[in-house]
């Protein structure tokens, strides 16, 4: 479902502009659709009101939490969906939230779960903005990043809608809402021409094209300089700096060359780099670096101009990094469903 289709239910219902505006607030933030006080300016029309009971179960319908795990870097949401799918979102320090854009990811990011199965699904418009009526209805929510489970880039109408909505009914601020992409030319075409102007978070991960192109199999070819390039003119434009993202593995990308080559590319730029110290995840063989490693590599790039951040990926000390929730419940439904199938096996001699 996608916000345009919420907004055409409620103008054939009869609702006015002041009318539709008031509900996607109330939904938003995570209060009941009771229309407000019943005053005759703001009365809704009758059939209006008589359709709140229906048109709340259906938005309440769209995300709904179906495991919490709570740990130092944020609490991720298991959420599951109106069809019984499953995305995850994260609650995170600060009043911020991380969202899904999609069912799966295309990109096959071969560090990261979420994309192991491929894309399943497109998440609607109002898919994505009800994960975060649903944090609503838990706590304060005033920042909102695009950065769950999926490639924001590969479901950009979507995304657009969502973003424009919470940057006006939804009323987080514009530069609260982080638009997070591998790089993909389509995102720097359509930044100017919307409504709503969100920050940017670039994954970059390396700095060399062709070790590029072996960690992010399916992500455009676009040569990191390049893509910093992109990144930059945005920055000026919007006057939010570019965040970089460095998911930092052992023996891949930690090492003196990539230094030199993040500060080659970023030296002088309005820019923050995002180092995140790899997830274990079960199956894949890469490692995490010891934090001594991690702290030894931020160091010095701050010593070299750039300014850095070292993070931790929210659930990793739950062991619930980003796909990790979903595949292990998946894992766990198809454990329990061949259960419920296997023959059961009397001992010997028992009564039948």
């Amino acid at each position: 479902m996608n916000v345009e289709q919420i907004r055409q239910r409620l103008r054939a219902l009869g609702a006015r502009p002041s009318h539709e505006g008031r509900l996607l607030r109330a939904w938003l933030q995570g209060r009941a659709l009771d229309g407000g006080p019943h005053t005759e300016s703001n009365r809704l029309p009758k059939a209006l009101q008589m359709a709140l009971p229906e048109l709340e179960a259906g938005l309440l319908a769209l995300a709904r939490v179906r495991s919490e795990h709570p740990g130092e870097e944020g609490t991720r949401l298991l959420v599951e969906l109106a069809d019984g799918q499953t995305v995850e979102s994260v609650l995170l320090p600060r009043e911020g939230l991380c969202v899904s854009t999609q069912l799966g990811c295309a990109v096959g990011c071969v560090f990261c779960m979420t994309g192991k199965d491929g894309l399943l699904r497109q998440l609607g418009s109002a898919e994505i903005v009800a994960q975060v009526a649903l944090a609503r209805r838990r706590r304060r929510v005033h920042k909102v990043v695009f950065m769950g489970m999926g490639e924001p880039a590969h479901n950009l109408d979507a995304v657009v809608e969502a973003i424009e909505l919470l940057g006006t009914e939804g009323a987080v601020p514009h530069k609260n809402l982080v638009l997070s992409t591998v790089g993909d030319l389509r995102v720097f075409e359509r930044l100017p021409q919307m409504a709503v102007k969100p920050a940017l978070a670039l994954s970059l991960h390396t700095t060399k094209a062709d070790l590029r192109a072996e960690l992010l199999p399916r992500a455009p070819r676009i040569d990191p300089a390049t893509l910093v390039e992109c990144g930059e003119a945005w920055a000026r434009a919007s006057g939010y700096p570019i965040q970089y993202q460095w998911t930092l593995i052992e023996g891949v990308n930690d090492g003196a060359d990539e230094i030199e080559g993040i500060v080659r590319l970023l030296a002088g730029k309005y820019a923050v780099m995002n180092m995140i110290p790899f997830n274990a995840v079960d199956g894949l063989a890469y490692r995490r670096p010891s934090a001594d490693r991690a702290a030894e590599i931020a160091r010095t790039l701050h010593r070299r101009g750039i300014l850095t951040k070292l993070r931790q990926s929210a659930g990793q000390d739950v062991d619930a990094g980003c796909g990790q929730l979903r595949a292990r419940a998946i894992k766990l439904g198809f454990v329990q469903r061949e259960a419920r199938r296997a023959p059961t096996v009397r001992p010997s001699g028992a009564a039948s």
